[in-house]
Protein backbone atom coordinates (compact mmCIF):
# COMPACT_ATOMS: atom_id res chain seq x y z
CA UNK A 1 0.00 0.00 0.00
CA UNK A 2 1.20 3.59 -0.83
CA UNK A 3 2.01 6.10 1.95
CA UNK A 4 0.87 9.23 1.98
CA UNK A 5 1.95 12.65 1.22
CA UNK A 6 2.76 14.73 4.50
CA UNK A 7 6.48 14.73 5.34
CA UNK A 8 7.20 12.61 8.43
CA UNK A 9 10.38 13.94 8.70
CA UNK A 10 12.69 11.12 10.05
CA UNK A 11 10.31 9.18 10.80
CA UNK A 12 11.91 5.20 11.16
CA UNK A 13 8.91 3.58 9.62
CA UNK A 14 8.36 3.70 5.71
CA UNK A 15 4.75 3.17 5.71
CA UNK A 16 4.23 5.46 8.44
CA UNK A 17 4.57 8.89 5.57
CA UNK A 18 1.97 11.27 4.81
CA UNK A 19 2.02 14.90 3.84
CA UNK A 20 2.27 16.61 7.40
CA UNK A 21 5.49 16.66 9.50
CA UNK A 22 5.99 15.05 12.40
CA UNK A 23 7.27 18.72 14.09
CA UNK A 24 4.25 20.19 12.51
CA UNK A 25 1.55 17.45 13.93
CA UNK A 26 2.00 19.18 17.26
CA UNK A 27 1.10 22.57 15.82
CA UNK A 28 -1.96 20.59 14.66
CA UNK A 29 -3.04 19.41 17.73
CA UNK A 30 -2.75 22.61 19.22
CA UNK A 31 -5.46 24.26 17.40
CA UNK A 32 -7.94 22.01 18.35
CA UNK A 33 -10.57 23.63 20.64
CA UNK A 34 -10.71 22.20 24.68
CA UNK A 35 -13.79 21.24 23.79
CA UNK A 36 -13.24 18.31 21.67
CA UNK A 37 -10.15 16.87 23.68
CA UNK A 38 -9.73 14.53 26.50
CA UNK A 39 -6.91 15.74 28.06
CA UNK A 40 -8.11 14.56 31.44
CA UNK A 41 -7.45 11.11 29.61
CA UNK A 42 -3.73 10.09 30.63
CA UNK A 43 -1.39 8.82 27.43
CA UNK A 44 -0.75 6.01 26.49
CA UNK A 45 3.23 5.36 26.12
CA UNK A 46 4.52 5.04 22.24
CA UNK A 47 5.14 0.65 23.02
CA UNK A 48 1.84 0.20 23.87
CA UNK A 49 -0.98 2.63 22.08
CA UNK A 50 -3.98 2.96 23.68
CA UNK A 51 -6.77 -0.12 21.88
CA UNK A 52 -9.10 2.69 21.30
CA UNK A 53 -6.59 3.90 18.17
CA UNK A 54 -7.71 3.00 15.31
CA UNK A 55 -5.47 1.05 12.91
CA UNK A 56 -7.36 2.11 9.78
CA UNK A 57 -5.75 4.18 7.16
CA UNK A 58 -8.04 6.19 4.66
CA UNK A 59 -6.84 6.27 0.98
CA UNK A 60 -6.96 9.79 -0.42
CA UNK A 61 -7.79 11.03 -3.80
CA UNK A 62 -4.28 12.82 -4.66
CA UNK A 63 -2.45 10.27 -7.09
CA UNK A 64 1.65 8.94 -7.22
CA UNK A 65 4.03 8.57 -10.09
CA UNK A 66 3.53 4.87 -10.24
CA UNK A 67 -0.38 5.06 -10.37
CA UNK A 68 -1.36 4.68 -6.69
CA UNK A 69 -2.80 6.82 -4.34
CA UNK A 70 -1.08 8.20 -1.20
CA UNK A 71 -2.57 6.59 2.06
CA UNK A 72 -3.16 8.82 4.92
CA UNK A 73 -1.57 7.48 8.33
CA UNK A 74 -3.88 5.77 11.16
CA UNK A 75 -4.72 7.41 14.28
CA UNK A 76 -1.88 4.75 15.96
CA UNK A 77 0.38 5.97 13.56
CA UNK A 78 0.04 9.39 14.36
CA UNK A 79 -0.23 9.44 17.91
CA UNK A 80 3.23 7.13 17.50
CA UNK A 81 4.64 9.58 15.27
CA UNK A 82 4.09 12.62 17.85
CA UNK A 83 5.17 10.61 20.87
CA UNK A 84 8.49 9.50 19.18
CA UNK A 85 9.13 13.55 18.85
CA UNK A 86 7.86 14.35 22.41
CA UNK A 87 5.07 15.88 21.44
CA UNK A 88 3.08 14.61 24.59
CA UNK A 89 -0.16 13.32 22.65
CA UNK A 90 -3.09 12.36 23.85
CA UNK A 91 -4.74 9.26 22.35
CA UNK A 92 -8.39 11.13 22.76
CA UNK A 93 -7.17 13.68 20.73
CA UNK A 94 -6.52 11.19 17.12
CA UNK A 95 -10.36 10.64 16.40
CA UNK A 96 -10.24 14.35 16.20
CA UNK A 97 -6.56 15.15 14.49
CA UNK A 98 -6.78 12.75 11.70
CA UNK A 99 -9.57 13.70 9.87
CA UNK A 100 -8.86 17.33 10.01
CA UNK A 101 -5.29 16.21 9.22
CA UNK A 102 -7.02 14.37 5.97
CA UNK A 103 -9.43 17.00 5.11
CA UNK A 104 -6.80 19.57 4.69
CA UNK A 105 -4.69 17.86 2.94
CA UNK A 106 -7.28 16.93 0.36
CA UNK A 107 -8.00 20.70 0.24
CA UNK A 108 -4.48 21.65 -0.67
CA UNK A 109 -4.68 18.67 -3.30
CA UNK A 110 -7.83 20.92 -4.50
CA UNK A 111 -5.94 24.53 -4.44
CA UNK A 112 -2.96 22.35 -6.78
CA UNK A 113 -5.74 21.32 -9.06
CA UNK A 114 -7.48 24.62 -9.35
CA UNK A 115 -3.89 25.88 -10.55
CA UNK A 116 -3.26 23.01 -12.76
CA UNK A 117 -6.57 23.22 -14.78
CA UNK A 118 -6.34 23.20 -18.24
CA UNK A 119 -2.65 22.97 -19.07
CA UNK A 120 -3.02 19.22 -20.18
CA UNK A 121 -2.10 17.24 -17.59
CA UNK A 122 -5.14 14.72 -18.49
CA UNK A 123 -3.27 14.09 -21.45
CA UNK A 124 -0.48 11.62 -19.69
CA UNK A 125 -3.09 10.30 -17.47
CA UNK A 126 -3.50 13.15 -14.60
CA UNK A 127 -1.08 15.37 -12.33
CA UNK A 128 0.64 13.42 -9.98
CA UNK A 129 1.77 14.45 -6.46
CA UNK A 130 5.83 12.81 -6.80
CA UNK A 131 7.27 14.43 -3.03
CA UNK A 132 6.73 16.67 -0.09
CA UNK A 133 8.32 18.19 2.30
CA UNK A 134 7.27 19.80 5.69
CA UNK A 135 8.81 23.57 6.26
CA UNK A 136 6.48 24.61 9.62
CA UNK A 137 9.74 26.57 10.56
CA UNK A 138 10.49 27.78 7.16
CA UNK A 139 8.54 30.65 6.21
CA UNK A 140 7.91 31.47 2.85
CA UNK A 141 8.87 35.36 0.78
CA UNK A 142 4.79 36.13 0.83
CA UNK A 143 4.45 34.24 4.69
CA UNK A 144 7.54 36.61 5.86
CA UNK A 145 5.75 39.97 4.05
CA UNK A 146 2.26 39.16 5.42
CA UNK A 147 3.84 39.22 8.63
CA UNK A 148 5.45 42.30 8.40
CA UNK A 149 1.72 44.17 7.74
CA UNK A 150 0.73 42.47 10.65
CA UNK A 151 -0.99 39.19 9.54
CA UNK A 152 -0.28 36.14 11.46
CA UNK A 153 2.30 33.75 10.79
CA UNK A 154 1.13 30.38 8.87
CA UNK A 155 1.21 27.40 11.70
CA UNK A 156 2.52 25.07 9.11
CA UNK A 157 4.19 25.29 5.37
CA UNK A 158 4.35 21.96 3.03
CA UNK A 159 6.41 22.25 -0.41
CA UNK A 160 5.11 19.56 -2.54
CA UNK A 161 6.62 18.76 -6.28
CA UNK A 162 3.91 17.46 -8.71
CA UNK A 163 4.48 16.35 -11.83
CA UNK A 164 2.55 17.28 -15.39
CA UNK A 165 3.17 14.83 -18.06
CA UNK A 166 7.15 15.55 -17.26
CA UNK A 167 7.10 18.73 -16.11
CA UNK A 168 7.79 19.04 -12.40
CA UNK A 169 6.53 22.37 -10.49
CA UNK A 170 7.21 22.65 -6.68
CA UNK A 171 4.03 24.26 -5.05
CA UNK A 172 4.39 26.21 -1.92
CA UNK A 173 1.24 25.57 0.65
CA UNK A 174 1.36 27.94 3.37
CA UNK A 175 -1.45 27.14 6.47
CA UNK A 176 -3.16 29.78 8.49
CA UNK A 177 -5.67 29.04 10.89
CA UNK A 178 -8.92 31.16 10.23
CA UNK A 179 -11.28 33.09 11.76
CA UNK A 180 -12.76 32.06 15.68
CA UNK A 181 -15.41 30.00 15.22
CA UNK A 182 -18.91 31.18 15.81
CA UNK A 183 -20.85 31.04 18.60
CA UNK A 184 -22.35 27.40 19.54
CA UNK A 185 -19.51 26.12 16.66
CA UNK A 186 -16.32 24.28 17.90
CA UNK A 187 -15.22 23.37 14.36
CA UNK A 188 -11.65 24.65 13.49
CA UNK A 189 -11.13 26.74 10.40
CA UNK A 190 -7.97 27.35 8.16
CA UNK A 191 -7.18 28.84 5.20
CA UNK A 192 -4.48 27.38 2.53
CA UNK A 193 -2.47 29.89 0.81
CA UNK A 194 -1.00 28.09 -2.52
CA UNK A 195 0.56 28.69 -5.35
CA UNK A 196 3.59 27.75 -7.53
CA UNK A 197 6.88 28.27 -6.50
CA UNK A 198 8.77 30.74 -8.77
CA UNK A 199 12.00 28.87 -9.49
CA UNK A 200 11.33 28.26 -12.67
CA UNK A 201 10.02 29.13 -16.03
CA UNK A 202 6.54 27.33 -15.61
CA UNK A 203 5.92 28.56 -12.32
CA UNK A 204 6.36 32.24 -13.40
CA UNK A 205 4.47 31.53 -15.97
CA UNK A 206 1.55 30.43 -14.20
CA UNK A 207 1.94 33.31 -11.59
CA UNK A 208 1.79 35.69 -14.27
CA UNK A 209 -1.50 34.20 -15.82
CA UNK A 210 -3.21 34.12 -12.72
CA UNK A 211 -2.02 37.61 -11.97
CA UNK A 212 -3.23 38.81 -15.51
CA UNK A 213 -6.71 37.04 -14.56
CA UNK A 214 -7.43 38.48 -11.00
CA UNK A 215 -6.77 41.84 -12.27
CA UNK A 216 -7.57 41.88 -16.18
CA UNK A 217 -10.03 39.86 -16.19
CA UNK A 218 -9.36 37.61 -19.29
CA UNK A 219 -6.71 34.23 -19.96
CA UNK A 220 -3.82 35.80 -19.89
CA UNK A 221 -0.96 34.36 -22.55
CA UNK A 222 2.64 34.27 -21.92
CA UNK A 223 5.10 32.59 -24.06
CA UNK A 224 6.66 29.67 -23.89
CA UNK A 225 10.25 29.13 -22.55
CA UNK A 226 12.84 29.14 -24.70
CA UNK A 227 15.39 25.96 -24.85
CA UNK A 228 17.70 27.96 -22.80
CA UNK A 229 14.92 28.88 -20.01
CA UNK A 230 15.75 27.61 -16.31
CA UNK A 231 15.18 23.63 -16.18
CA UNK A 232 11.89 22.50 -14.51
CA UNK A 233 13.68 20.79 -11.24
CA UNK A 234 12.62 22.36 -8.23
CA UNK A 235 14.75 24.10 -5.77
CA UNK A 236 14.40 25.24 -2.50
CA UNK A 237 14.31 28.64 -2.48
CA UNK A 238 11.48 30.01 -1.03
CA UNK A 239 9.01 32.70 -2.43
Amino acid sequence: MASCPVDHGSATLPDDKCPVDHNTRSNWSKLLPSSWTGRSQPAPTPSGPSSSLSDHRETSSIPKVDGAKWVYPSESQFFAAMARKNHDPQAADMKYIVPIHNAVNERAWEEVMKWEAGRGGDACGGVKLVSFKGKPSELSIRARWKSLIGYSPPFDRHDWIVERCGTRIRYIIDFYTGRNPAPGSSAPSFFLDTRPALDNWEGVKMRMERFWERWVGTPGIVPSASTTAPSTGAKSSAH
